[in-house]
């Protein structure tokens, strides 16, 4: 993409946080922006207060919700260029005694990585024939420094950023572009309402975010979280030129 504005992009997990954020400040630049969630009423209460979005009720972590969400997007919205993965959920797990039975796990899995990997198999040929596409990925900093205290979305995140990259690369001669945010601990309801209140604020953390992505930059983090992001694609370009020169 070499503008951001005039595209039709579809935001899972856009009724609240940082999906939200991001789909205000797009919508401002002139794209159509397409809100995704399971919660009717939370889509609902956003588009009476800005009329222009646009929502489509779905559930990201089940197959058959994926490709429901796939048909509906083409079908309602056949401009469709850019697909903006954001859902994602954060539970606290202890292995030893996780408190919780294995589809509770599962249900994190499934969304935080099987959704954004099946969302970018499902939408590949719409958007390979888009004049200009996108896939965005949401990960986090976790990705490169785990957090223990939660295991799974630690895991899910630094396999997203793995598969981004991969991502990246499969799509390089194409028009399709593959981007990365990288947010920090970020004030939203990740968890649960108000475990994140010691997380940056959203609007400072978007805006930092999104200036430097319309500046061309396909991987961008905030804080502490791209503090590890430079380190970690430092080391490992580090290590690939060694390995190439041997």
């Amino acid at each position: 993409m070499n503008n951001w504005t005039g595209h039709t992009i579809l935001i899972t997990g856009g009724g609240t946080g940082i999906g939200l954020a991001f789909a205000k400040r797009l919508l401002q630049d002139g794209n159509k922006v397409i809100l995704v969630g399971r919660r009717k009423d939370v889509l609902e209460k956003v588009k009476q207060e800005t009329p222009a979005f646009e929502y489509i009720v779905g559930d990201v972590g089940s197959e058959q919700g994926r490709i429901d969400l796939y048909q509906a997007a083409i079908t309602r919205f056949p401009t469709v260029n850019v697909i903006f993965n954001n859902a994602g959920i954060q539970r606290l797990v202890q292995i030893q005694n996780p408190g919780s039975d294995w589809k509770t796990v599962q249900s994190e899995i499934d969304i935080n990585l099987s959704a954004p990997i099946h969302l970018s198999i499902l939408f590949s040929d719409h958007l390979l024939k888009q004049p200009s596409a996108a896939i965005i990925n949401v990960t986090s900093g976790l990705s490169f420094i785990p957090y223990v205290n939660c295991p799974v979305y630690a895991s899910t995140k630094a396999a997203l950023h793995s598969f981004t990259w991969s991502l990246r690369s499969q799509y390089k001669n194409t028009n399709v572009k593959i981007i990365e945010v990288v947010p920090p601990a970020v004030d939203t309801d990740l968890q649960a309402p108000g475990l994140h209140k010691f997380g940056v604020n959203v609007d400072v953390f978007a805006d930092s975010v999104y200036g430097r992505l319309k500046n061309g930059e396909d991987e961008v983090g905030y804080g502490m979280a791209e503090e590890s992001r430079v380190l970690f694609k430092d080391a490992f370009s580090h290590k690939f030129n060694a390995l190439n020169n041997h």
